[in-house]
């Protein structure tokens, strides 16, 4: 399994669906499962229960988007995560343990270019989502960190070179990091 994680905008959505081509691997984006969960869009979801009630949400999805793929013989999982599914520690655990994880990394400034007139993100509408989009950085960057085997700057190259080099790194990696026996169920300490 192979899981994207990255600020809102930084091309996970678009990068896991060529990537999944590439490997000939089925792609997952935990943002359709989570609308698919709830029967309405995150946004409305998210301003009618707040962000908490979403995060549980979020946690129980990608638990379950794991453990399907883990548990799946023989077919290859592109998984795409939310901006923010790093924040809860269950979580990070979860993708690090479970999944090669790959972090697009973009600067604020390159997502408000490509964000600026997406009014489906609820975290970015605010008066100055520039400035939302930094301080997201400054928090959620250490934790991306934390949680990715590998990095990609996303700033520049195209997405299909995006996807070369990602392939050439879980090639140089040896296309295998240590995966644990997930014969059972899938946990993580809380």
């Amino acid at each position: 399994m192979i899981t994207l994680i990255g600020l809102p905008g930084s091309g996970k959505s678009t990068v896991g669906r060529q990537l999944a081509r590439r490997l000939s691997a089925h792609f997952v984006d935990s943002d359709q499962l989570i609308e698919q969960r709830l029967g309405c869009s995150i946004r409305e979801y998210f301003e009618r229960e707040g962000e908490d009630a979403f995060r549980d949400v979020e946690q129980a999805v990608l638990h379950d988007a794991v453990t399907e793929a883990v548990h799946s013989v023989g077919q290859q999982v592109v998984l795409s995560t939310g901006g923010g599914s790093v924040l809860r520690l269950a979580n990070r655990q979860l993708l690090k343990q479970y999944a090669k994880v790959v972090y697009l990394r973009a600067t604020p400034e390159d997502l408000y270019r490509r964000l600026k007139h997406d009014r489906n993100r609820p975290l970015l509408q605010t008066g100055d989502p520039l400035q939302r989009l930094r301080d997201l950085y400054a928090q959620r960057n250490p934790l991306y960190q934390e949680t990715a085997h590998f990095q990609m700057e996303t700033g520049r190259p195209s997405v299909a070179m995006l996807v070369n080099m990602i392939v050439m790194q879980l090639e140089m990696a040896g296309g295998n990091l240590p995966m644990p026996n997930a014969s059972g169920p899938i946990t993580v300490d809380q």
